[in-house]
């Protein structure tokens, strides 16, 4: 299997560098000859994307069936990791987040170009080799620097296991939905070089791909609200956002995205700012290879990366080849690219939304600074120091409250120019909402915090805009229909998707603002060491440590059942005002090393562990709650079981024994434990406004239907009427 694998990939890189030749040579033969050369192209990018699947599958089949014969499944999964996260074990591992990049491109890449059929002869065969090449550069690095497929000299007895900080159900979709949106962002940014290439700047190419575009953006929000909540609940320090490089990573791709999607309106609309929208595209393909470059390389600390790696110089080389292959395309092309028409006022729908995407670049450019911060003072001092969270939000937060302001005025005022009549009659509504918004926030304590007040002034401003024009929309057509209320709403929203999808991500966007602000504003958090019977105070709750808990847990392997880990926590007794709310039950869990030199004890504790959460969400408030056993007093116990058991001769069994006793033995005679207990107003508002403006971008990609289908729909409707109307009184 592994040879196969080997032979697949070195297969598909072949066809890959045939299919860049012949699409280039397609691209500049034109005509009949033109077109066979860039249908032979088009079939090398179904070959790979066959190729790729086939030698993915047989990577999912190592790690199912635990094959130690390949090192990555060794180095990444064992008999003992359940099988939902082996099946998610190949994303954990370099290679094998290198092949899923690849089969996800090369799969959008295949569907793309399928659904173009014809259409832009002159473009495709330039974007081909475009996404050709991209899949070219990641089979290279699969083939002569990491291989998935490679395999050990000695078959070791056990794997190493997936990380426990990675055994959490956002795993499974997580990371793939992050490679979702980056390989997606590489259609349009594929299409921007095929459109410069041939000489056809116009909207055609954005029109093409606008779907897709925002399909990416939509892919990577979720991959990004998901590690948000992945952080929050699992990896034990009670955030949600740490401004990790990783995450920035994802984010900054995000966010010029962004700007990407509201400025191609502008030149769909008034054929302007063609500079601008061709220069962000290519800047977000550049940025979604730099996300990857930052994961691969090992550059910058993060607890996402995956460590040191041979893969920064080829990076590198790519990264500098699209950087100047962009700018050289943009300066080749700038005659063409000039706007048909000039902004006419700076009260005008144009000047705002090109003011909010000046606003995202500033954000795009803050968060490039603070990520590569470290490199520089490692120059400097030769250390690695990231940016403490202070320095984030005195730059990024008034960069967002801007944003938060434009995006509430943006969509109010008119194309070309707003006049002041206008403007007043399109802004008071919004106001309104806004300063009882306001009002609302300063009676429940919002006035302590000038960021938090100006968050809700703000928010509560973008959703009276938005409620203001769903409301002017749905209240024209039933004037013009007679239509009931939800028969008017439906296809009012139905038939202009894409405008009220937008309203609606905006609306979420407003939602976790607030939200932000509020939790990182209002966080009231204490580290507490405790004692069983002990009671302490946090954020209005009373809590108890009533019980120490103490158990574990076995995997089925093919030789029997194994020990997968020791559990170790506290139940705790919530109150408040004298009344039992609930229990909750913070742990830290132990997963024996594969070393069994280490002994029967020490195998748990010298191993790899992990902090599992108790979390009570709420509409108002979270609690959040996590434990650690004092260190002093558990290596005591420790060492009283490890001296009994260190001598036994199988010394998988005397860890099996060893697991039994040590959880009964905590559980018995517990040993003080340290709590870490953090209440934040809001937190819950996160998720929903993530949610809503998921909705949105869904609603907005979602395909609208046809001419011929709508025609269709009237006819039938007038048919129903007519029929209505010729039936007898009382039917």
């Amino acid at each position: 299997m592994a040879l196969l694998g080997r032979g697949l990939l070195a297969l598909a890189l072949a066809i890959a560098v045939y299919g860049v030749v012949a699409s280039i040579a397609g691209a500049r033969a034109g005509g009949t000859r033109g077109e066979a050369w860039t249908t032979s192209g088009r079939r090398a990018v179904y070959l790979v994307a066959a190729l790729a699947t086939v030698s993915f599958l047989l990577l999912e089949v190592a790690f199912i069936r635990t094959d130690l014969r390949f090192e990555v499944v060794a180095d990444h999964s064992s008999s003992t990791t359940p099988l939902l996260y082996r099946i998610a074990a190949p994303w954990s591992s370099q290679e094998g987040s290198l092949l899923l990049w690849v089969w996800l491109l090369s799969l959008w890449s295949s569907l793309v170009l399928w659904r173009t059929g014809r259409r832009m002869a002159d473009v495709v065969p330039w974007a081909q080799a475009v996404l050709l090449g991209l899949a070219a550069f990641f089979l290279l690095l699969l083939t002569a620097f990491t291989s998935p497929f490679s395999t050990l000299a000695q078959v070791p007895f056990e794997g190493v296991g997936l990380s426990p900080l990675l055994q959490y159900p956002s795993m499974m979709i997580h990371p793939p939905m992050l490679y979702s949106g980056y390989t997606l962002f590489a259609i349009p940014f594929a299409f921007a070089v095929g459109a410069l290439a041939a000489g056809h700047v116009g909207a055609d190419w954005i029109r093409s791909t606008r779907r897709y575009a925002l399909g990416a953006w939509l892919l990577l929000g979720i991959g990004l609200v998901l590690g948000a909540r992945w952080s929050y609940a699992e990896l034990g320090w009670g955030g949600y956002w740490g401004w990790d490089a990783v995450e920035n990573a994802g984010l900054m791709p995000f966010v010029l995205g962004t700007a990407f999607l509201h400025s191609v309106m502008i030149q769909e609309k008034r054929g302007m700012l063609r500079t601008w929208n061709a220069s962000l595209i290519l800047g977000v393909g550049v940025l979604c290879i730099l996300g990857t470059f930052i994961v691969r390389s090992g550059v910058l600390s993060s607890i996402h990366a995956f460590g040191s790696s041979t893969l920064g110089i080829p990076f590198l080389i790519l990264l500098a080849t699209m950087i100047g292959g962009s700018i050289a395309l943009v300066t080749w092309r700038r005659d063409l690219l000039r706007s048909e028409h000039r902004i006419d006022s700076l009260l005008s729908r144009e000047a705002f939304f090109l003011a909010g995407n000046v606003v995202l670049v500033g954000l795009v450019l803050v968060i490039l600074w603070g990520t590569f911060f470290p490199l520089i003072g490692e120059a400097l001092t030769g250390q690695q120091r990231p940016l403490e969270t202070v320095w984030w939000g005195r730059f990024v937060g008034p960069l967002a409250l801007v944003l938060t302001l434009l995006m509430g005025f943006g969509p109010l005022a008119a194309w070309r120019r707003t006049t002041a009549a206008h403007a007043w009659r399109q802004l008071r509504g919004p106001l309104a909402v806004a300063l009882l918004a306001l009002a609302i926030g300063l009676a429940l304590g919002a006035g302590g915090h000038l960021e938090v007040a100006i968050a809700v002034l703000l928010g509560g401003f973008v959703l009276g805009a938005v409620g203001q024009e769903l409301q002017r929309g749905v209240r024209v057509r039933r004037t013009a229909t007679g239509e009931p209320l939800p028969v008017a709403l439906g296809r009012q929203v139905g038939r202009n998707r894409r405008r009220y999808g937008g309203y609606l991500v905006h609306a979420g966007i407003a939602v976790l603002i607030i939200a932000v602000a509020a939790s990182s504003a209002f966080k009231d958090q204490h580290r507490v060491h405790a004692n069983v019977g002990d009671r302490f105070r946090s954020g209005g709750y009373e809590l108890r440590y009533e019980k120490a808990i103490g158990t574990w847990k076995t995997q089925a392997d093919g030789s029997g059942e194994k020990i997968q880990k020791i559990i170790l926590g506290a139940q705790v007794g919530i109150y408040r005002d004298g009344k039992r709310l609930q229990t909750m039950r913070p742990t830290r869990e132990y997963f024996p090393s594969t070393d069994v030199s280490l002994g029967p004890v020490s195998r748990f504790f010298l191993g790899e562990s992990a902090t599992e959460v108790a979390l009570d969400p709420g509409i108002r408030r979270d609690l959040w709650l996590a434990m650690q056993p004092d260190g002093d007093a558990l290596a005591e116990l420790l060492r009283a079981v490890d001296d009994r058991l260190k001598k036994n001769p199988a010394p998988f069994a005397a860890s099996a024994d060893a697991a039994v006793r040590i959880a009964d033995f905590y559980r018995q005679r517990p040993s003080p434990v340290t709590f870490q207990v953090i209440v934040s107003p809001l937190v819950t508002w996160i998720w929903i406004g993530a949610l809503l403006a998921g909705l949105g971008g869904l609603l907005a990609i979602w395909p609208a239907p046809d001419l011929q289908t709508r025609r269709v729909r009237a006819r039938h409707a007038a048919r129903v009427a007519r029929d209505l109307g010729r039936a007898p009184a009382g039917d």
